[in-house]
C-alpha cells in the first residue's frame, strides 16, 4: 500500500505541471477558474454534510423513479388549471327577456317575436326592455292586438334567452335582472377556498405526510371537480367550487414538497417549472374546449373524466423518505429507498442506510413566530407572494376593462407563460434564487411603470403590456415557490408553503373587492408600488443554490449565517494572488475536480501498482 501511494504521489506530481500549463497556454482566466472551483468544492462539502444527499446519490440523482415521479404531476396540474379558470367560462353574456308565456293561453299560434313585441315593452331606441313585462289581461287576443296593453311590472314568471348560444350559468339560474352581482360571488369564493385550503391542506401535509395529502386532494378533484356538473342550486354551485379550490392549492403545495424533497439540485428547480408549465397548458386546453362546448355541464363532465385514472396514484406514489425520517420512521423511509434505488438499477451501501438519524424532530406552526430566522423569511416570502398575486389579478381585471376578448385573455399568456418559465431554468442555474426572484419582479415593476405612463387609446399596446406583465408574475411565481420549498425546512416546508399561497390568495381577494371600485390608474399605482416593495425586501433573503435542504428549524436558522460566510469567501477569493490560483487549480486537479483526464499509460501504471500490492 506504501508503494502504491508513493506512485500516485508522483504521478499527481509529473501530471499537474502539464495541466498547469494547458491552462497558461490557453490563457486560462485565474479568476474565474478559481470561482467555479471554489463553488464546486462548496457544492461537494455541502452534501458531503447531508447525509440523505448522499443517499440520493446512492439511488440516483434523476433515474428512472425520479423522472416517473415528475411525470405523475402533470396530469393533476392541467386539471387544477382547468378547475381554477373554469368560472370564467360559464357565465356567457346572455340578453335575458321575461317570459310572457301567459298570451299563449289566448293565442297558442303566436310566434316567439309576436309574443314578444305583444307583451315586452320597448325603449326609446325600439329595443325591447329585458326586465319589464306587460300584465295579463282578461281579454281575448284580437282586443289585445288592437287596444295594446298599458301596465308594466317587473318579470314575474322567469326569463327567456331567445339569442343564446350557449348554456351558461346564466341561463341557468337567472343571474339577471338584478341578479348580476352573483356573477362575481363564485371568483371570490373560490379565492376564499384557496385561502382556506392553504393553512389547512399545509397542516395536514405536514403531519399527515404528502402522499396522503396528494391522495386527499386528488380525491376532492375527482368528487367536486367532476360533481360540478351536476348541481342542481346556484348555491351548491358556490360550495362545490370552494371545495374544488381547496384541493386544487393542496395538491399544489403536496405535490411541489414532494418533488422538492425526492429531487436533488438543479432537477428540483426543473421539475417544479414543469409542473408550472403543464399548468399553462392547463389554461389553454381550457379555453379551447370551453369554446366548443355548447353547455357548462359539459365542460366539467370533459375536465373531470380525466382525473378518475389519477385513483392509481394510491399504488404508484411514493412518500417523502425525507418526512418518514423526521418522523421517526426509518423503516419506511429504508423502504421507499430501497424501491426507488431498484427501479434505478442502483444498489444503496448498507452504511448509508444505517446513518439516517432516528430521532423524532418536533414543530409546529408557532415555530414561525418563535424563531426569528424563520419568522423573518417568512415575512418576506409571504410580502412577495402578496405582491404578485395582487398585481397579477389587477392586470387581469385591467384587461377585462378594456373589452378584450375572453379566449383570447386566456390562450395568449397562457401560451406565453411556457418558454417565460422555461427561462426562468437557465435564470436559476446563472445568478441562483435570491438573483432570479430580484430579476423577475423587476420585470414586473417595468411593466406596470409602463403601463401607468401609456396615453390613453392605445389599446392594442396597453394588451400587449398586460399580457408581458402577467407572464412576468406567472414566472416570478413559480421562481418564489422554488426559492421557499428549498428555504423552509423538511419538518415545516408545506406548512410553510401553505403560508406564503395564504398570502397570496390574500392579495387576489383585495385585489378583486377594490379595484373593481375604479377604472382609474390609481391601482396600478398601488401595483407600482407593491411590486417596488416585493423587490426591495427580496433581496433579504438567502441563497439557496447548491445548498442542502435543511431538514430542522437549527438547520434552518443556520442558512443566513452558511450563505453570509459563504459570499463572503467568494467575495475575498477577487484578491488572492496569482500563485495562490495557480495551487488552487493544481489541487483541483488532484482532487479530479477538473475534466482533464489522467493518460492512459499513467493508468496502466496505476493498476498494475495495484495488482502488485495485492499479490501474496
Amino acid at each position: 500500500m506504501a508503494r502504491e501511494e508513493n506512485f500516485k504521489e508522483e504521478l499527481r506530481s509529473q501530471d499537474a505541471p502539464r495541466n498547469l500549463n494547458r491552462h497558461e497556454a490557453a490563457g486560462y482566466p485565474y479568476s474565474q477558474s478559481l470561482k467555479m472551483l471554489l463553488r464546486r468544492l462548496k457544492v461537494v462539502t455541502t452534501k458531503q454534510d447531508d447525509k440523505f444527499a448522499n443517499l440520493l446519490v446512492a439511488v440516483g440523482e434523476f433515474g428512472t423513479f425520479q423522472r416517473r415521479l415528475v411525470a405523475l404531476t402533470f396530469i393533476p396540474s392541467i386539471l387544477s388549471a382547468f378547475f381554477m379558470f373554469a368560472d370564467h367560462f360559464v357565465f356567457t353574456a346572455q340578453k335575458p327577456y321575461c317570459n310572457t308565456s301567459w298570451i299563449l293561453a289566448v293565442g297558442p299560434n303566436l310566434s316567439e317575436a309576436e309574443q314578444m313585441n305583444l307583451t315586452i315593452p320597448r325603449a326609446p331606441n325600439g329595443s325591447f326592455l329585458t326586465c319589464l313585462m306587460y300584465l295579463p289581461v282578461p281579454r281575448n287576443l284580437d282586443s289585445i292586438i288592437h287596444f295594446g296593453l298599458n301596465d308594466t311590472d317587473t318579470c314575474r314568471n322567469g326569463w327567456i334567452y331567445p339569442d343564446a348560444k350557449k348554456r351558461s350559468l346564466i341561463n341557468e339560474f337567472d343571474l339577471v335582472c338584478g341578479m348580476e352581482r352573483k356573477k362575481d360571488t363564485p371568483q371570490i369564493v373560490f379565492i376564499a377556498g384557496l385561502l382556506i385550503g392553504s393553512l389547512v391542506f399545509g397542516l395536514i401535509t405536514d403531519k399527515m405526510g404528502r402522499y396522503p395529502a396528494i391522495l386527499l386532494s386528488l380525491l376532492g378533484l375527482i368528487i367536486f371537480g367532476f360533481g360540478t356538473a351536476f348541481v342542481n342550486s346556484f348555491h351548491l354551485y358556490l360550495f362545490f367550487r370552494f371545495a374544488v379550490s381547496q384541493s386544487v392549492v393542496g395538491y399544489s403545495i403536496s405535490s411541489i414538497s414532494l418533488a422538492t424533497e425526492w429531487l436533488m439540485d438543479e432537477h428540483r428547480a426543473h421539475a417544479i417549472i414543469l409542473e408550472h408549465c403543464f399548468f399553462a397548458v392547463g389554461t389553454v386546453l381550457l379555453t379551447g374546449i370551453a369554446y366548443s362546448l355548447p353547455h357548462w355541464r359539459l365542460l366539467f363532465l370533459v375536465g373531470g373524466v380525466p382525473a378518475f385514472p389519477l385513483i392509481s396514484y394510491i399504488w404508484i406514489l411514493p412518500e417523502s423518505p425525507r418526512w418518514l425520517m423526521m418522523k421517526g420512521k426509518v423503516k419506511e423511509a429504508k423502504q421507499v429507498l430501497c424501491y426507488a434505488a431498484s427501479v434505478n438499477k442502483k444498489t444503496i451501501p448498507a452504511d448509508l442506510l444505517d446513518q439516517l438519524p432516528r430521532k423524532v424532530t418536533k414543530a409546529s406552526v408557532l415555530d414561525f413566530c418563535k424563531n426569528r430566522q424563520l419568522c423573518k423569511m417568512m415575512l418576506v416570502m409571504g410580502c412577495v407572494s402578496f405582491t404578485i398575486s395582487y398585481t397579477y389579478f389587477a392586470l387581469t381585471l385591467r384587461m377585462t376593462a378594456l373589452d378584450v376578448s375572453l379566449y383570447f385573455s386566456h390562450v395568449f399568456p397562457g401560451i406565453m407563460e411556457v418558454p417565460a418559465r422555461l427561462c426562468c431554468r437557465f435564470l436559476l442555474q446563472k445568478i441562483g434564487r435570491k438573483w432570479s426572484l430580484a430579476v423577475a419582479l423587476l420585470q414586473a415593476v417595468i411593466w406596470c411603470l409602463v403601463l401607468l405612463f401609456l396615453p390613453e387609446g392605445l389599446k392594442s399596446v396597453k394588451v400587449l403590456v398586460l399580457t408581458l406583465g402577467e407572464v412576468s408574475l406567472a414566472a416570478t411565481a413559480t421562481v418564489l415557490f422554488i426559492h421557499t420549498a428549498e428555504l423552509l425546512p423538511t419538518v415545516l416546508r408545506a406548512t410553510g408553503l401553505g403560508l406564503v399561497s395564504l398570502a397570496s390568495a390574500a392579495g387576489a381577494i383585495l385585489s378583486l373587492t377594490t379595484i373593481r371600485q375604479t377604472l382609474s390608474l390609481l391601482p396600478i399605482f398601488f401595483c407600482c408600488v407593491s411590486a417596488i416593495a416585493g423587490f426591495s425586501v427580496s433581496f433579504l433573503l438567502p441563497e439557496t443554490q447548491d445548498q442542502c435542504l435543511s431538514d430542522s428549524l437549527d438547520h434552518s436558522s443556520q442558512m443566513g449565517n452558511k450563505v453570509g460566510d459563504m459570499t463572503t469567501e467568494d467575495t475575498s477569493s477577487d484578491d488572492m494572488s496569482e500563485e495562490a490560483a495557480k495551487n488552487t487549480v493544481l489541487n483541483a486537479q488532484i482532487l479530479k475536480l477538473d475534466p482533464y483526464p489522467v493518460s492512459s499509460t499513467a493508468l496502466g501504471r496505476i493498476n498494475e501498482g495495484e495488482a502488485d500490492s495485492q499479490a501474496p
